[in-house]
């Protein structure tokens, strides 16, 4: 275990460390589009590494009569695509906590807690002649607390950003 913890830093170091796909800008906030729609904080901490902060509300349209709040961060490492000045792709991962609410019985647990992880995948475009971030990604998600979920693979979302440099 020891030796899988020594070289988990050592990747991390070295992918932080890299000078290709830097940023474009500096910090961007804005609006993710997705379950839930969230708003949305990303700041770069390195020229290739970001954090990403995120809240929203979701309430069921199908009908099972469920409401949350949830709210999370992750950190996402960007890749140049080719030449093209702007347009990066990114892997990472991250956790959120959610706190739900059944209306109408669909489950024994009125409302809860839950907590969990995900990984991200994605595109990010910075337009260079106005302050705006375009994303897309898909974000595999695993629950960990006592809500109904387990793994879902179904979490994706598209954001727009106004960005600050």
């Amino acid at each position: 275990m020891k030796k899988l913890t020594y070289l988990l830093i050592v990747f991390v170091l070295l992918i932080t460390n890299r000078s290709n796909g830097q940023s474009e800008y500096k910090s961007a906030v804005g609006i993710r589009v997705g379950i839930p729609v969230s708003a949305s904080l990303k700041h770069f901490i390195t020229t290739a590494g970001a954090f990403e902060i995120h809240s929203g509300f979701w309430r069921d349209p199908v009908g099972h009569g469920f409401t949350y709040f949830r709210a999370g961060a992750m950190y996402q490492h960007h890749f140049p695509i080719g030449d093209i000045a702007g347009f990066k792709w990114y892997v990472g991962g991250g956790a959120f906590v959610e706190f739900y609410n059944y209306d109408n019985g669909y489950i024994d647990e009125p409302s809860s807690t839950d907590i969990g992880l995900h990984a991200v995948g994605g595109v990010d475009y910075k337009f260079s002649n106005i302050p705006l971030n375009v994303s897309a990604d898909w974000m595999p998600t695993v629950f960990l607390g006592s809500g109904p979920y387990g793994f879902r693979g179904t979490y994706a979302s598209v954001a727009a950003r106004y960005t600050f440099r």
